[in-house]
């Protein structure tokens, strides 16, 4: 037998260090070739790290949210044969063979918080096995999925309180359903549960994308002087064109929402306002602006916010557009977005949809210099000719990089924006 030493290995574009996001395996585990061992973070994405060959897991590096060097070693396997590490001292052997023997309760490094959907949940008709509340050394935090920590909440479960079955002593839906069945002292927070008083506290640590937003949202309110313009557009023309639009292509071309029509409106105003398409390098003092719109989508996912780039929106229609936007969302929901999928926008749009409110003050997408803010449509009696009639409106809260952007400029751009909604018809009229 011999061991295997598994190296983090050079994701390219310059990066010196990555940050471990989950470990998918514990001391003592056998893992197959092309078996994912572990998740970590760039600045910009999520990287799998497969295990090139057969063996059985003795020592893992680091804790989840850690930094680790390119090149350093992250993994051990014992392997059949002489393997690719130099031969160990017995006292390492030793050191090796009795973290091996750990409890799967106590691994190396606990499993990561990385979110999962909430299933359907099933009926149990299986007999519930007896449970005896879980016992957690003080600062030792009930490991689980944010679907778990959420349905816990929903039923007034304390997590503290849970054992654990999955890997590390992980908390599963299954035990939530244990838990309830064994003690039935759980109760629905539906504002009619309980007054009891509340004392718990619940410490979570920063990490992976959570930690990323929060280093880019801190870097883009330190360097961008924001400021945010609001403007009310009438949209009831375009969201009617929207709705014959579908009725006639959507079996064949797919549907349409409001956003392709907005994307359309930005690559379309950018034209005659291509200080708004555009980086603001303040390191090296310079503007770079781009004939391409590259537009950054907001999307929520599980873990966090993530920008998935829509490539060249200048070249695609509304249903190539709307297909693109599909596709990025999915893929940055499943957590299967690429580096290049996640990088090189030059203006973002944001919408909460339904949840857009009636004003927001969007963080700017750094080093961009301009964000457009979706709020909701709602219908709202307007005078129109002298007569009341119900329109369909909606706001939009921009953000602009006050360094390059006049407010006078900002206004003219959502101006323009507002003109080509309020008249989807010029959305198609190409102008030399």
């Amino acid at each position: 037998m011999g061991t295997h030493t598994i190296k983090m290995p050079d994701i390219g574009e310059g990066i010196a260090q990555v940050e471990l996001v989950a470990w998918h395996v514990k001391v003592g585990d056998t893992v197959t070739e092309d078996q994912v061992l572990a998740d970590v973070m760039t600045d910009k994405a999520t990287v799998e790290i497969p295990s090139p060959v057969k063996g059985t897991v003795t020592w893992l590096s680091g804790q989840v949210g850690e930094q680790i060097a390119v090149g350093a070693e992250i993994i051990h396997l014992e392997v059949e044969g002489a393997g690719n590490a130099k031969a160990q001292t017995a006292a390492q052997q030793r050191a090796v063979s009795a973290q091996a023997t750990q409890t799967p309760t106590a691994p190396a490094a606990p499993a990561a918080q990385t979110a999962e959907p909430a299933p359907v949940r099933q009926p149990n008709t299986a007999p519930p096995r007896a449970q005896t509340p879980a016992t957690r050394e003080p600062g030792d935090k009930p490991i689980a999925s944010p679907a778990v920590r959420r349905r816990a909440w929903d039923l007034g479960i304390e997590l503290q309180y849970v054992n654990g079955s999955g890997p590390a002593g992980r908390i599963t839906h299954e035990d939530l359903d244990v838990y309830l069945a064994s003690r039935g002292q759980a109760l629905p927070r539906n504002g009619a549960s309980t007054y009891a008083q509340r004392n718990d506290e619940e410490v979570l640590p920063v990490i992976g994308l959570r930690r990323v937003i929060a280093q880019k949202m801190q870097e883009a309110k330190r360097r961008i002087p924001h400021f945010t313009y609001v403007e009310e557009i009438d949209v009831t023309e375009v969201e009617s064109l929207r709705l014959q639009l579908n009725a006639k292509h959507a079996a064949t071309r797919g549907k349409l929402t409001l956003l392709p029509f907005l994307a359309r409106a930005v690559v379309l105003a950018v034209r005659d306002f291509p200080q708004m398409n555009a980086r603001y390098d303040d390191d090296a003092g310079h503007v770079t602006r781009y004939g391409a719109v590259h537009l950054g989508i907001a999307t929520q996912t599980d873990p966090g916010l993530m920008v998935p780039v829509l490539r060249h929106a200048e070249t695609l229609d509304l249903w190539a557009c709307a297909t693109e936007i599909s596709l990025l969302a999915q893929a940055a929901r499943k957590g299967k977005a690429s580096r290049e999928q996640l990088s090189g926008s030059t203006i973002t749009i944001t919408s909460l949809g339904a949840l857009g409110g009636i004003v927001s003050t969007p963080v700017i997408n750094h080093p961009e210099v301009a964000i457009i803010g979706v709020n909701r449509m709602v219908e709202r009696p307007m005078i129109r000719g002298g007569a009341v009639v119900a329109r369909q409106m909606m706001n939009l809260s921009s953000s602009f990089d006050h360094r390059v952007v006049d407010g006078l400029h900002a206004a003219e751009f959502i101006q323009a924006i507002r003109g080509l909604l309020e008249s989807p018809a010029l959305l198609f009229v190409e102008t030399p």
